[in-house]
């Protein structure tokens, strides 16, 4: 293709920008942004407007701001995997850091579009919304709930947690009960879902009154939030839950409500605050720091906030990563005197040790994890390859797959390889064996089809790190959906949908209630036509075929929209070793989604580099909660 054709060329680009974005690591919309900013300021050096354009990159990656002083290291980590070539065929001429740095800070456009502390460098609305949830952050937990009668908390604890294996849990309720802005940490079959249910009783006794919103960041993630609670509530004693009665999960943009003129605002703000007393948002590695401010500028001084999820996890696709910076792993164990001294009267039992009191101390008060695994047990396959995936033990995860055990399976293939028959037959005759269950199921046309199809949809899932190529999700859909036809052959109709299509919603539809990330099946009504039933933990919801948006078949799916979903089991397609995508953090969530068995595909080198290749994301929340901290400890 010419260079004129090009879509990721900006062709009118000149300088420093011109040669990164030949050298594909700018696009031409980090170029084009940066330009226009630039013009904007009356900018001209050209040092300058190649790091606008990097940080302007650097957030479409997901971090919030880029330090130049690592500009050269951390940038080559992530060059889209089309450019990767082209990024390493001649060196580039980076400017030196220090006169980078300098030349930043003596911009028109500081104060403005760019902000600056040190090397690091931020877009000026990434820097106002860190600025603002390290701020909300500090006052909320700095405000400790006064509302709580600790013997009648102490009791609840003993009522509701009465095993000794249940002790993390017990605490981890203690910890959120008493913080006005906590978190509820963990990887999958930790109890967390548990342990929020009974800490929502626990607060409900205190006030029977109090409303409660349960959240998450997606339709599919607030679906299995429902029903999960749902369940764990079923097996509280009778009084604690006629307390809580049916609680109903939504989507974090349904819960603010999504206006769709204004952007990324919403309709409940700081002059329109949530009715809620309790707030708890599910999957919380997916909420971008846009999100975080909005939600936190929404909750009234007195609502506590419960943030729950598994910071080992992807973090969201837009640029941030809250949870990771609030759960600081290194100081778990410690707590300020005051808040010690009131967890100790809610559990006498137990005793804590104490840190020095400082604001950004306060917010790690409320973090608590949960470590003991329920689902499996420490020496299943799954869980050793998770812990060892999870731990960046590379080796260790390998020996595990290697091992073949009864829930785990290696298929080991060179990157740039096609698989033979016989490396296909084992994931071959588990997609057949599942897409003729969903068709059966779906073309039935009784009242309990449309369950019976969901459920066979969750059966075995295939997850991908990329899109493309080899071990992408176009390739596998379609090798999947050829397999499925040579084993149960259907006819479309004219419109091309048919009975046992596995649909994915790719937008979301906030009139019909559906999100992207939800999963369906199009199923026979039972009166010669045709209808795609959602699930939503309870009663599959049924949507006419002309009312659906953006969806496309379902046959596989990227790790990152697999997110807040189980399935009993999956095939993870690793991604070549050295792709951007082959994260610890990637493989790690693909894996937690099996309950039952996980099978990989992709060689040894793949795996173990992703292993050991943290996704970094870059951003300054921690740091910040910490300067903030200092600063309001010394005025």
């Amino acid at each position: 293709m010419t260079a004129a054709f090009q879509a990721s060329l900006a062709l009118r680009a000149d300088g420093l920008l011109a040669t990164f974005n030949r050298a594909g690591i700018l696009s031409a919309a980090d170029v084009h942004v940066g330009r226009r900013l630039g013009a904007m300021g009356a900018e001209v050096d050209e040092s300058v407007l190649l790091a606008l354009a990097l940080v302007v990159r650097s957030t479409r990656h997901g971090s919030v701001m880029l330090d130049l002083a690592k500009a050269q290291v951390t940038t080559s980590l992530d060059v889209d995997d089309d450019s990767q070539a082209q990024a390493d065929a001649a060196p580039l001429p980076w400017p030196l850091p220090q006169d980078w740095v300098a030349r930043c800070a003596a911009s028109p456009l500081l104060g403005g579009p760019l902000r600056m502390l040190g090397s690091q460098i931020w877009l000026g609305r990434y820097w106002d919304q860190e600025e603002q949830v390290a701020r909300e952050l500090l006052e909320r937990s700095a405000s400790r709930p006064g509302d709580l009668n600790l013997t009648t908390l102490n009791q609840g604890l003993n009522r509701l947690f009465p095993a000794a294996a249940d002790e993390d849990q017990r605490i981890a309720a203690a910890v959120c009960a008493l913080s006005r802005v906590s978190v509820l940490a963990g990887g999958p079959g930790t109890g967390k879902t548990t342990t929020v249910s009974r800490l929502l009783a626990l607060l409900r006794e205190q006030d029977p009154r109090c409303r409660i919103a349960l959240a998450a960041p997606t339709g599919k993630a607030a679906a299995r939030l429902e029903q999960a609670v749902r369940s764990s509530t079923d097996a509280l004693p009778p009084e604690d839950k006629t307390r809580l009665g049916e609680l109903s999960a939504t989507t974090l943009h349904r819960l603010l409500g999504w206006r769709p003129e204004a952007g990324s605002r919403f309709r409940h703000d700081r002059t329109n605050r949530l009715p809620m007393k309790i707030v708890v948002v599910d999957e919380a590695s997916m909420v971008s720091l846009t999100m975080m401010a909005r939600l936190l500028e929404a909750l009234r001084p007195a609502t506590r906030l419960v943030l729950v999820g598994d910071p080992d996890q992807l973090a969201s696709v837009e640029a941030g990563a809250v949870l990771g910076d609030l759960v600081d792993k290194t100081v778990l164990d410690l707590r300020t005197p005051q808040f010690a001294e009131r967890l100790h009267q809610a559990l006498p039992t137990i005793t804590f040790q104490e840190q020095p009191v400082s604001p950004a101390a306060l917010v790690r008060d409320g973090v608590a994890i949960l470590s003991t695994n329920r689902r499996f047990p420490p020496e299943s396959g799954i869980a050793r390859l998770a812990t060892a995936i999870q731990k960046g033990r590379g080796q260790d995860a390998l020996d595990v797959l290697r091992s073949a055990g009864p829930d785990v399976e290696f298929v080991e293939v060179d990157d740039d390889a096609h698989l033979s028959p016989e490396q296909l037959a084992g994931v071959r005759a588990e997609v057949q064996e599942c897409g003729v269950a969903l068709l059966e199921a779906a073309e039935r046309g009784d009242d309990a089809a449309a369950g019976d199809a969901l459920q066979a949809l969750e059966r075995h899932r295939l997850l991908c790190a990329h899109r493309r190529g080899l071990r992408g999700v176009q390739y596998w859909s379609a090798l999947a959906a050829r397999w499925i036809a040579e084993a149960h052959p259907v006819v479309p109709r004219a419109d091309a949908r048919y009975a046992g299509e596995p649909l994915l919603v790719t937008t979301n539809d906030y009139d019909i209630g559906l999100y992207n990330g939800d999963t369906g099946v199009v199923v026979n009504d039972g009166q010669g036509g045709l209808i795609a039933a959602f699930g939503r933990g309870g009663e599959p919801i049924r949507i006419p075929l002309a009312r659906l948006g953006a969806v496309r078949p379902l046959h596989a799916m990227t790790v990152h929209r697999s997110q807040g979903s189980q399935f009993k089991r999956i095939t993870v397609l690793l991604p070549p070793a050295g792709s951007p995508l082959g994260t610890r953090e990637t493989l790690y969530t693909a894996v937690t989604r099996a309950e039952e068995h996980v099978r990989v595909i992709g060689s040894a080198e793949a795996l173990v580099t992703a292993v050991g290749h943290p996704a970094a994301r870059a951003t300054g929340l921690r740091e910040r909660l910490q300067l903030r901290g200092q600063d309001d400890s010394t005025s």
